[in-house]
């Protein structure tokens, strides 16, 4: 069903004894997600990980909801095939437009980035901007968790369909991706905002930038830290906190293996070794 050359046989035949020590599965439409891996290292060293990005049908933020169902049904799919614990959508796109419909499907506890951003979110500020994929900015996800947890703050969002593909493309020191996000920010700098959201797992490699563009007093919010939080709290709920040495982590994605292994070693510190999944023959959940 799935071609991939590093996944054939079942590498955690002892899970069933030891379900603590089964892996966490991230995925993201591309390198995003290494955000919310990095923050896994700091925050849950023990725990071992396998990541997906499904770099063959990126960017996300401009496909139907629809189309992000389907793929993260087959990503889960895939995922239990590799016996994880847990799922954390390192994809705000899909946290907005696929989370609820797959958590009444699916047996593994899944968590999402939106809540623990938006709860973040709304302990620093009063006027919070998002900035976000022209998907997830017009599922409104972000301002309706927000103003849930706090009706009395003020939210704006702003889409921004040009980030994901200058940072797949590694173009952050691109003069051009700082004259664009300045035109995404400055809408939000007019409303006086003090707290700023990464809407995406992918922003928070432009923070150079996006930092040298806002004033110093406006607090930057990254999910990523906050849902390994959440993730870290359900382990210890559900028992299955791992205390054992990590095993390596594992990459695959669904387009070029050379591209992603060549993005990620800027946020990894090292080449990782990148395996290709096929979803071509999938049958849907």
């Amino acid at each position: 069903m799935y071609s991939s050359s590093g996944f054939e046989g079942n590498l955690y035949e002892f899970l069933d004894q030891e379900p603590q020590r089964a892996p966490i599965g991230v995925f993201d439409s591309g390198v995003g997600g290494l955000t919310v891996l990095r923050q896994l290292y700091r925050q849950l060293p023990n725990e071992s990980i396998v990541y997906f990005g499904d770099t063959a049908r990126l960017p996300y933020g401009i496909r139907s909801q629809a189309e992000i169902v389907q793929f993260v049904r087959e990503i889960l799919d895939w995922m239990q095939q590799q016996r994880v614990k847990m799922v954390i959508m390192a994809c705000n796109t899909s946290s907005a437009l696929a989370l609820e419909i797959v958590r009444a499907e699916y047996d593994i506890p899944i968590l999402g980035v939106i809540l623990p951003g938006a709860k973040a979110a709304v302990q620093q500020g009063k006027r919070i901007g998002v900035i976000a994929t022209p998907a997830t900015a017009k599922s409104d996800a972000y301002k309706h968790a927000i103003l849930e947890i706090n009706p009395d703050v003020d939210v704006w969002q702003v889409g921004c369909p040009e980030f994901v593909p200058l940072i797949e493309q590694n173009r952050i020191q691109d003069p051009y991706t700082a004259e664009v996000a300045r035109s995404y920010l400055e809408p939000l700098l007019q409303q006086d905002i003090d707290t700023l959201v990464y809407g995406c797992t992918h922003y928070p490699l432009l923070a150079p930038v996006v930092r040298s563009l806002l004033p110093t007093q406006v607090k930057i919010i990254d999910p990523a830290v906050h849902v390994v939080t959440a993730c870290s709290q359900e382990l210890d709920l559900l028992g299955l906190t791992n205390t054992h040495p990590p095993l390596p982590t594992r990459f695959a994605v669904s387009g070029s293996p050379q591209q992603f292994a060549q993005s990620g070693v800027n946020w990894l510190g090292h080449t990782p070794i990148v395996e290709s999944v096929d979803f071509a023959n999938i049958a849907s959940h």
